[in-house]
């Protein structure tokens, strides 16, 4: 049996809550992004997404055993914990963020822009830079690798994940639910293979490796979930 709903007042509350189901996520610049999602961000794989990824890089990952590593784009310092607990020397972590370095697990961190890092040159063995490149515009994106490529030693290593700009171009948003309970998307700029040879070509650095995993429960494992790539100076 069917009920006939013909009430106004019901009839206009159904409209306003099919409205409020296809309304857009709103999307929030990095900054404000992290600012709200840095109270519930722990240091480690705690998304579907940070876990494909991780597994990816720790694929790609060279020995970090006595060596100096900068965890770039470190958030609450995921990959710089990492780092250490894989025999690292010492381990820095920047990131623009400061109530994400608040709550950061680091001993050493520091606010600092991906485009201009507080380093010397030829300084650091490996970078960890973990799903952060895709929160910069393409030529701020290539000046950050022209950075990793200037403060690299020779022969050391660069590790870099994103998400795969085939699900960006599908439509699919990175997003978080905030301290208000209301789930936001982050701003997001597509960097596709070719910008990425671009941006590494640009900064004397080599793509090495590449790898782009796909997880069952994302679009039936059909499309790549992540971007993940290793590049040598």
């Amino acid at each position: 049996m069917s009920l006939l709903i013909q009430s106004k007042p019901i009839m206009n509350l159904l409209t306003r809550l099919r409205k409020i189901r296809t309304r857009p996520l709103q999307t929030l610049p990095s900054r404000s992004a992290y600012a709200q999602w840095a109270k519930t961000y722990p240091a480690e794989a705690h998304n579907l997404l940070m876990q494909v990824e991780q597994t990816a890089l720790m694929e790609l990952m060279p020995s970090l055993q006595q060596k100096f590593i900068l965890d770039l784009g470190c958030g609450t310092g995921r990959w710089g914990k990492i780092a250490l607990s894989r025999g690292a020397e010492v381990v820095i972590g920047l990131d623009n963020s400061l109530p994400m370095l608040r709550v950061g697990v680091l001993e050493w961190m520091a606010q600092a822009e991906m485009t201009d890092l507080p380093l010397q040159s030829s300084s650091v063995d490996v970078i960890l830079c973990g799903l952060a490149l895709g929160h910069l515009p393409h030529t701020k994106a290539r000046q950050a690798v022209a950075e990793m490529g200037r403060v690299l030693k020779s022969g050391g290593v660069a590790l870099i994940s994103d998400f795969h700009p085939f699900q960006a171009w599908q439509g699919a948003q990175r997003t978080f639910t905030g301290d208000d309970g209301r789930t936001y998307a982050v701003e997001h700029t597509i960097h596709g293979y070719a910008d990425y040879l671009d941006y590494s070509q640009a900064a004397g650095l080599q793509i090495d490796a590449i790898l782009e995993p796909r997880h069952p429960k994302v679009q039936d494992g059909k499309t790549p979930l992540v971007l993940a790539l290793r590049l040598r100076k």
